[in-house]
């Protein structure tokens, strides 16, 4: 089945549920509770520095940075030809409508996170695409070792509000990198902590921008991974912009781990790269 190829198609459908919103559905849900009545909050907002790795205040007032460790980035990951060629090989595949004003391609297990179990059903691999991305990704020493068995296509557009909330990823089944890769347009990926950063005096909610460029890859691990949550506020996004989440296993699935087998059945499948979307 062929994706809709005209710019209506792509802005018409909504998948959003519960308290989610995008654009589409605020124009008979309105918004939630929650945005209507949300009461004034301190948030102090800082923006990431890729060469020196620290978050640096945005406004110059307070701490003026701290170490904020985690995030890898790398510039101009694929060039201009890649990009084209990969929005061209997604876009000859359905995207279904997702939360938040989103489409998503899934390449991947089918996972119930909260009951932590988990089925093959109709996983056959990640695209023939991403193949050589991920080789390239392995000769990075921050990537040193990653296979992933997962991969997620996400498509974001101003027409539709398509965002994403801040959350943390799953950390039972998916291991200690996330690794994006971010195409068609630049926008910001925010890391946040609800209870601020006591230890520096900051008792708000605490921003910190990082600025991600078109076509580049950018990592999350450690704190930024675990104790840092990430999203994309509806703002950050000018343009159409799609974005790969590939994931790698928890130390459960691997080798030596309690579900080692289940692990290497995913790794056989996801690495022939001969997957469609799911």
């Amino acid at each position: 089945m062929m994706a809709p190829d005209s710019v209506s198609d792509c802005v018409s459908s909504c998948g959003c549920k519960g308290i989610r919103r995008c654009l589409i559905c605020e124009k008979f849900k309105g918004k939630t509770q929650a945005e209507t009545s949300e009461p004034e909050k301190i948030v102090h907002h800082f923006l990431y520095d890729a060469e020196t790795r620290k978050a640096v205040c945005k406004d110059g007032e307070g701490d003026a940075s701290f170490p904020f460790p985690g995030v890898f980035l790398w510039e101009n990951f694929i060039s201009e030809e890649e990009e084209k060629e990969l929005i061209g090989s997604m876009d000859q595949d359905v995207w279904n409508p997702s939360q938040s004003g989103r489409r998503k391609q899934d390449y991947g297990p089918k996972v119930n996170f909260k009951k932590r179990k988990m089925r093959l059903a109709d996983f056959n691999g990640l695209p023939a695409s991403s193949r050589k991305l991920v080789l390239r990704m392995q000769q990075e020493p921050n990537l040193q070792g990653f296979q992933p068995v997962e991969q997620c296509n996400l498509d974001y557009h101003p027409q539709r509000g398509s965002a994403i909330d801040p959350h943390l990823d799953d950390s039972w089944l998916w291991g200690e990198r996330l690794v994006t890769v971010n195409m068609l347009s630049d926008t910001v990926l925010t890391m946040s902590l609800e209870r601020g950063l006591p230890e520096r005096g900051l008792t708000g909610e605490v921003h910190v921008a990082v600025g991600l460029p078109r076509r580049c890859l950018v990592v999350l691990h450690g704190e930024a991974r675990h104790r840092w949550k990430h999203g994309i506020h509806r703002e950050d996004v000018q343009e159409r912009r799609v974005c790969s989440t590939y994931r790698e296993l928890s130390a459960e699935f691997l080798p030596a781990g309690q579900q080692a087998e289940l692990g290497a059945q995913l790794l056989n499948i996801a690495l022939t790269f001969r997957g469609t979307p799911v």
